[in-house]
């Protein structure tokens, strides 16, 4: 008997596999000193979010830049607020500690007490949006550019963005062409970057690609414009995109 064909889902799954695996054999030096890769120790939760919402072709697709403490690094989804995850999609799974851990960011999983504030106003915009995470995954699929979270000594995130310029090439060789991938999976009707990081990754991993490329304001606490508004500039960029 010939076994199924593999659909988006089964696809996305592969992509996130692989690039996990790739990202794991870099390294990073100073100020760097802590490297978290929740798509090893976080996969259950993270591959049950693309089985789960990960079918579904010529949505548009929202691209983060990479996993923050208290959301993906703790539950495996981007922008994984825990009760967003746990009560809203319906999502829980197993996840087990990094390899190196600081110990001012403990995973702690689903058990997490901390509220990621990106997560919750993202996730929490689309609950208000749309009621139910069906419902917005019916338009919508939210993926992050890069699976790594990056910790200095203090403790403090460090972005993609400020590692310098030889570790970044190297990362970018592995997510760019992961990020391609899943674009030609999934067939998008549109790629929005979330913040001006994402959409730049996005318009170099879709060069030659017929697929538009657009932005909204990122969530993060450190935005002041997101600490005003930030639900009704993302909804007027996201109509100005014709996504809503």
């Amino acid at each position: 008997m010939a076994g199924r064909s593999a659909g988006p889902a089964d696809r996305l799954v592969t992509i996130a596999d692989e690039l996990g695996r790739a990202v794991d054999r870099l390294s990073f030096a100073p100020p760097v000193t802590h490297v978290y890769n929740p798509l090893r120790y976080a996969w259950e939760p993270h591959r049950r979010y693309l089985e789960r919402f990960g079918g579904a072709a010529g949505r548009t697709l929202l691209v983060g830049m990479n996993p923050g403490p208290f959301g993906m690094v703790q539950t495996g989804v981007p922008f994984g607020e825990v009760s967003m995850v746990r009560d809203w999609m319906g999502i829980r799974g197993a996840v087990a500690r990094p390899r190196r851990e600081h110990m001012s960011r403990p995973v702690l999983g689903f058990d997490c007490e901390r509220s990621e504030v990106s997560g919750a106003r993202l996730w929490g915009w689309a609950a208000r949006r749309f009621g139910t995470a069906d419902a917005f995954f019916e338009r919508f699929l939210v993926l992050n550019y890069c699976p790594l979270a990056f910790l200095e000594e203090s403790g403090r995130n460090r972005t993609p963005d400020k590692l310098p310029a030889a570790e970044r090439a190297a990362l970018y060789a592995a997510c760019d062409p992961a990020l391609r991938a899943t674009i030609e999976a999934l067939a998008p009707r549109a790629v929005v970057g979330v913040g001006g990081f994402a959409t730049e990754r996005a318009r170099t991993a879709t060069l030659g690609l017929d697929v538009p490329i657009g932005t909204i304001l990122h969530p993060s606490p450190a935005n002041p414009m997101a600490n005003r508004d930030w639900e009704p500039t993302i909804e007027r960029q996201l109509c100005e995109l014709g996504a809503l």
